[in-house]
């Protein structure tokens, strides 16, 4: 267990996490869920190629991780955290058929994506002991890493009324949102995992630069392939100028805004807890229809 000094909770954030039974009918969704405007709809589409294997990974790892949990609040929260992602997983997992139908293969992109998992970031033949124990807890502290910004992401989703705005499809912004209220829901429980059984300062900085570095390569990679693959786009291209130009529309989140995300994670007082809105987050849950059995 660490023995590093832990950050204050907000306590009032703290909720106990769920599964929902969700469900989302895809049949009416276009390929530009956004109207007129395939860039933005393909760029946040890459969440739909790297959630289902990353999060299968995440539950793989957290499995591990259980015997070395010894507060039980923080035990029923990582098993909640748990069915969530097995959830978000399957769920966008469900929107590849759709693409595919549309006449955009996602297939070539996964493979490398499930790659990268199951293999590069999967389990190593390693032997028990001090070498295996380390792997593991590299592992949670990228977990850690990347739920920072899944969270931002979703606490972003949550607001974006610009969305709504711009006529994008209901069924896809249902699906957006109750992941992104999801993640903002459970944002506590990946740090607070990585600072029981770790928690070290450089272990964190160390991964958090790993997992940054690869979500935006893996980003833009994703973005390219959409556009370039697209079947009615000419000369489908995805650039920085057009992730700016979206930022400032309000159609994805600023360059600014991720960036100030950064030094906010690396503070030695940050808690997750302190960004974003439980009370939101449940609000919408409560009055999505996807997490109500699409009523």
């Amino acid at each position: 267990m660490s023995n590093t000094p832990q950050p204050a909770p907000v306590v009032s954030e703290h909720i106990e996490l769920k599964a929902r039974n969700v469900s989302f009918e895809w049949e009416k969704t276009p390929l530009h869920w956004i109207p007129g405007d395939p860039f933005t709809g393909h760029t946040i589409n890459v969440l739909h190629l790297l959630l289902p294997a990353g999060e299968r990974w995440f539950v793989h790892v957290y499995k591990q991780v259980l015997p070395y949990i010894r507060d039980e609040r923080l035990r029923e929260d990582v098993i909640g955290f748990i069915g969530q992602e097995a959830t978000h997983s399957a769920a966008h997992d469900d929107v590849l058929p759709h693409l595919k139908a549309l006449g955009l293969d996602p297939t070539p992109y996964t493979a490398q994506v499930d790659w990268l998992f199951e293999k590069l970031l999967g389990d190593r033949t390693l032997p028990p002991g001090r070498a295996r124990e380390w792997w593991l807890m590299e592992r949670v502290a990228t977990i850690a890493a990347i739920e920072h910004y899944t969270a931002f992401l979703g606490d972003w989703i949550l607001n974006a009324d610009t969305l709504d705005a711009r006529g994008a499809d209901a069924v896809m912004l249902d699906l957006l949102r109750w992941h992104g209220a999801e993640e903002v829901e459970h944002r506590s429980v990946a740090f607070d995992l990585f600072m029981h059984v770790d928690g070290g300062y450089r272990r964190r900085v160390r991964t958090w630069a790993t997992a940054f570095t690869a979500l935006v390569f893996l980003w833009q990679r994703g973005a390219r392939f959409f556009m370039e693959n697209d079947p009615s786009l000419l000369d489908g291209r995805a650039t920085f100028r057009d992730f700016l130009r979206s930022g400032r529309q309000g159609t994805l989140p600023t360059a600014g805004a991720m960036a100030r995300s950064i030094p906010r994670y690396l503070s030695r007082a940050y808690h997750p807890s302190q960004e974003g809105s439980t009370a939101q987050a449940v609000a919408y849950l409560a009055s999505s229809p996807g997490a109500n059995g699409g009523r």
